[in-house]
């Protein structure tokens, strides 16, 4: 036998691979791991649903055996591990991982110190009440069949589920590539939301959230604020964070901490072992015993103290160092149309809801289909019982029932069903009782079809089925919330235990930041030498300022047109000589990024925009809320041109005018409503045309109440009102800003100010000096101005920083800070 004859098919590896596993992800994702947004089961769950069923074991019977139904499962729907099963099986049945159990175990199901199940001979189970839900009109076509794994059996595609099972039990698991954490929630709550949503498709999820107040475990506990919910409920995703529930109990003298509740999936075994370990390494200091007294009636950790600890600090130490704070990641992934999607809380509902329109409208009409079928034979029963003389003639005088029917269907105008249906009435049924039995049914029969058809007429009636029937589940299954919603306001957060103040952070031309007071500048006469405001090495100068808060957030933006986001507390305080910290150590940046600009804000305003501007003269604004969630790893700002770098940020309203200054002394003024609001990978539009190897090195909000303040790089600086500036068209050359000269040097920044503010100037050995701007004379666009700082030979001014005034009559054309922030505060270059 030659067995290298055949056809030989040249495959490429690397295709083939990718092929496979694709094939194999989506099998994991679609068949085991991720649930079904309609029903909210995984398949091995929906198979062991359905055969509880099919095996008869209803809550009213007995129970089976769990080897008996996993083999069922496995035999006709799951061709798997008989493990796979069980511990299915076993979750199902667990008071403390299902928050509505499904299954009614009969044994030993396991405990939350983590015991595991007695093995499956030893345990037996049936469908618990709620499940029969689950499966309700499963025999009425409300779902699709489909062949098993080996043809021979059908099992349902999806459960009709008539509650909304995801949300209101949860689900977890992990696919490739992709995972789900869904939180078991309250019914009561799940299924008004619902009717909320039924009612009002433009439901909002907050709204939703008034009467769907959060996750609710089986195991209770507390969690702790509301941010993490509404992440999750708006987005899919959130971490929401779950406390045990703890009492702290004085006797005789001494105090013990009880705990009676736990977070959701923690191991209480586990947790006592874990403070029993931080008692023997002394981590936690005050804890003289640690007992388990949990019983049936519930589960009771008793904590005692020594006499002269503080229970309260205990107790915040338990909730640091030990699983009694948990935080629950929550990601709502689950299947549509078998793919995954990750779906926030009304997308959720509003694919249950439109799921139930469907099993709704396939039972009415099954139901409708078998009532007019039963019609049809009664309308034949009523015309043999109105002509039974005749009927009875016919079939006597007939030599075969075939021959009866045949006769029956031409003289009556018959159909077949109801002339065999005549032939096999029973003698019985020409009592005047049985006549009128079919009288009522054909009358009752009647009513039910126009019912019938009327919901299939009619979708606020549909939907008004579904929210009765939604009513009738709840009053028959709610209870009460158990995992109780506590504001944080007491919670001891990092922001609450930091001063806020005004501060002064200073970042070098090599990436060194740092904070300090800003009271650590005194105001000093123009003309003053400054204090040394940070010890730089030979090579390395102070390039930008920012005074800001405290609790502000700043956003750094880099010369490659990336944004980073750092609270300004998060910036390591140093001394007023020290060099600070390098800038890599808080923000992912690039090895060849570094920071251009940055501003400060308190919260992001949607309405507004980000306005940006380069050094080759190119400006873009983008809407804020483009900036809305910050990566660690930062976003694209600005597209950047070859060549060019980010200059300048502003938060504009969208009808601002823009003053962009050069290097060469050119100015241009220019309405912002010039410039379309643009994507943020955008490259923006030309502000002002360039000569030679000019560069800008500002660009501002110009005020008609304010001045246009020049610095040039010898110490030099102006004030020009803006007044003298025309607006003009942008791209245009500008006007003449500055005469620069030898003496001046060229312009190295510009900022709008008021005769209120204060000025800082640093030059290139880390010297700072902070003046009035009053004290700088008001002259032409091209004069030179005044001597604001002495600098050597070979030192150069290189930053200006304005500190605003707070001045509460600011004109509403200027947001360069976000609405709440307490001190109006910007930034220049």
């Amino acid at each position: 036998m030659n067995f290298n004859e055949g056809k030989v098919i040249p495959v490429d590896i690397n295709q083939e691979m990718k092929r496979c596993y694709i094939d194999y992800a989506m099998s994991v994702i679609v068949g085991r791991a991720l649930p079904d947004v309609r029903d909210g089961l995984k398949p091995v769950h929906r198979r062991i649903l359905y055969s509880l069923q099919e095996l008869g074991l209803y809550p009213d019977k007995g129970y089976r055996k769990c080897a008996r139904i996993v083999g069922d499962v496995l035999g006709k729907y799951h061709p798997h591990g008989d493990s796979s099963v069980y511990d299915a099986l076993v979750r199902l049945a667990q008071d403390f991982s299902m928050r509505y159990m499904l299954v009614d175990g009969h044994g030993n199901f396991g405990s939350v110190d983590g015991d595991s199940a007695a093995a499956m001979r030893y345990t037996e189970a049936k469908m618990n009440k709620i499940a029969v839900e689950m499966l309700r009109d499963i025999n009425k076509n409300t779902v699709d069949f489909v062949p098993n794994f080996d043809g021979e059996e059908e099992e349902p595609s999806v459960l009709p589920s008539r509650f909304p099972n995801l949300l209101v039990n949860g689900s977890s698991g992990i696919a490739v590539g992709m995972a789900t954490n869904i939180p078991p929630h309250n019914l009561g709550e799940i299924i008004d939301g619902t009717i909320m949503l039924i009612d009002n498709p433009e439901t909002s999820v907050l709204e939703l959230m008034s009467v769907i107040k959060g996750p609710d475990f089986p195991t209770g506990a507390t969690i702790m604020g509301k941010a993490g919910i509404r992440a999750a409920y708006e987005t899919g995703k959130g971490k929401v964070v779950v406390r045990a529930k703890a009492e702290i109990e004085e006797e005789n003298s001494r105090h013990k901490i009880i705990v009676t509740e736990i977070p959701y999936q923690v191991n209480k075994a586990k947790l006592i072992e874990n403070i029993a370990d931080l008692v023997k390494d002394k981590k936690i200091v005050g804890i003289s015993d640690l007992r388990d007294e949990s019983d049936r009636d519930g589960m009771r950790i008793v904590i005692e103290l020594k006499r002269d600890a503080n229970p309260n600090v205990i107790l915040n130490l338990l909730y640091k160092h030990t699983k009694m704070q948990d935080t629950f990641g929550v990601i709502m992934l689950a299947l549509v149309d078998n793919q995954p999607q990750v779906l926030n809380l009304k997308q959720v509902l509003s694919h249950y809801i439109t799921f139930q329109k469907e099993v709704i409208t396939r039972r009415t009409i099954f139901e409708l289909n078998k009532a007019e079928a039963r019609a049809h034979i009664l309308e034949g029963l009523r015309i043999a019982l109105d002509n039974i003389d005749e009927v009875i003639n016919i079939i006597r005088n007939s030599s075969t029932s075939e021959l009866a029917k045949n006769t029956l269907i031409e003289r009556f105008s018959l159909s077949d069903k109801q002339a065999t249906a005549i032939l096999e009435m029973r003698l019985r049924r020409l009592t005047g009782l049985e006549r009128d039995k079919i009288e009522a049914e054909y009358e009752e029969l009647m009513k039910q079809i126009e019912y019938l058809n009327s919901i299939l007429a009619s979708e606020e009636k549909l939907l008004g089925v579904i929210k009765d029937e939604l009513v009738e589940i709840k009053n028959k299954y709610n209870d009460e919330r158990r995992t109780q919603i506590e504001k944080v306001v007491n919670e001891i957060d990092i922001e609450d235990l930091i001063q806020e103040e005004e501060v002064v952070i200073t970042l070098t031309n090599n990436g060194y930041i740092k904070r300090l007071p800003a009271d650590t500048y005194s105001a000093q006469r123009r003309g003053g030498k400054g204090i040394q405001a940070m010890t730089t090495k030979e090579d390395d100068f102070v390039e930008q300022v920012m005074i800001t808060s405290t609790h502000s957030d700043v956003l750094f933006f880099t010369n490659r047109g990336r944004v980073y986001k750092l609270r300004a507390y998060e910036i390591p305080e140093a001394g007023r000589s020290a060099k600070g910290t390098n800038i890599i150590n808080l923000l992912a940046i690039e090895p060849n990024e570094r920071i251009e600009a940055a501003l400060t804000v308190r919260d992001n305003n949607k309405e507004g925009f980000l306005f940006m501007g380069t050094k080759q003269g190119i400006v873009k604004k983008t809407p804020l809320g483009e900036f809305k969630n910050l990566r660690k790893n930062g976003l694209i700002a600005i597209f950047l041109r070859d060549g060019d770098e980010l200059l300048k940020v502003k938060i504009t309203r969208g009808d601002a005018n823009i003053v962009m200054v050069t290097q060469n002394g050119y100015a241009v003024k220019f309405n912002e409503a010039d410039v379309r609001p643009m994507g943020r990978t955008a490259s923006g539009v030309k502000a002002i045309n360039l000569k030679g190897d000019d560069v800008a090195v500002c660009m501002d909000i110009a005020v008609d109440e304010e001045e246009l303040l020049v610095i040039s790089e010898n110490g030099f600086g102006k004030r020009t009102h803006i007044s003298e500036y025309k607006t003009q068209n942008r791209g245009g050359v500008g006007l003449i800003t500055y005469k620069i000269s030898e003496k001046t040097g060229k312009v190295v920044g510009a900022t709008m100010c008021k005769p209120d503010d204060e000025l800082m100037l640093i030059n290139t050995s880390g010297v700072a000096i902070r003046i009035n701007v009053k004290d700088i004379s008001i002259t032409s666009r091209s004069a030179m101005g005044v001597t604001l700082m002495r600098t050597n030979e070979n030192e150069k001014v290189v930053a200006i920083t304005k500190i605003s005034s707070n001045d509460e009559e600011k004109s509403d054309e200027v947001v360069d800070t976000v609405e709440n922030t307490e001190s109006d505060m910007d930034t220049d270059i």
